[in-house]
């Protein structure tokens, strides 16, 4: 595995990746304990709300993806960086694959939307917390819960009697990633913003190997460039 987190330890990336790895690890915690409360979980292999949907990425998510790919998938990461994705539709995501039974091909770098959409609620007007069935959710299977359930809102006090619990509040997990970088709340589709952000890693990356080759060379050390 190429070690690319190795390499940008010293970096603003490396900061922001971790910071943004800290909310996803958040989401987790939270919706773990709302599915393991609730029983309620998505239908296995659904993907439904993907099909048609490309997610608008800040800045800092669409860095932590990048650096995911490039840990992970570094080949497709170098094909995305000149703007190839391996599934190219008219609309929805350029990372969904229709042939897989998981569909999402880079599920542990996918956003912040991918991780909250259908497992977390939202702050009504009033404050208090608030939830409704994920619109693709089949009807027969909600009519099937514990309580039968329909696609509707549900409010704080109702989840209560229902789960015994609640989802995590998208909002407030938003807030927290619009934090890390105040100066960078705006979105981008995400095969616009990607590819920029991983030329300028890959640009990040190369500085610092030229740094290094530098370094080596001013010590009288072996200067073979690293293979890529």
């Amino acid at each position: 595995m190429n070690d690319i987190l190795n390499e940008l330890c010293d970096t603003q990336v490396y900061s922001i990746y971790k910071q943004v790895e800290s909310i996803y690890q958040k989401i987790q915690i939270t919706q773990a304990e709302w599915y393991g409360k609730s029983q309620f979980y998505c239908p296995e292999g659904c993907g439904e709300c993907c099909r048609n949907f490309e997610p608008n990425l800040l800045e800092c998510e669409a860095l932590f993806m990048a650096v995911w790919l490039l840990q992970n998938q570094k080949d497709i990461a170098l094909k995305v960086m000149n703007g190839d994705f391996p599934f190219i539709k008219n609309n929805g995501c350029p990372f969904w694959n229709e042939n897989s039974p998981f569909h999402c091909t880079i599920y542990e770098g996918r956003g912040f939307i991918c991780r909250l959409f259908g497992a977390s609620g939202f702050r009504s007007k009033e404050g208090s917390t608030v939830w409704k069935p994920c619109k693709f959710y089949p009807s027969d299977l909600l009519s099937k819960q514990k309580i039968p359930l329909s696609h509707r809102q549900y409010s704080q006090e109702e989840m209560e009697l229902i789960f015994g619990t609640m989802p995590p509040v998208m909002s407030d997990l938003m807030q927290q990633a619009v934090e890390i970088e105040p100066d960078q709340t705006r979105t981008e589709l995400l095969r616009e913003i990607l590819p920029k952000v991983l030329k300028r890693i890959n640009w990040i990356l190369q500085l610092k190997k030229q740094s290094n080759n530098d370094n080596d060379d001013d010590n009288g050390n072996d200067t073979t460039p690293l293979a890529s």
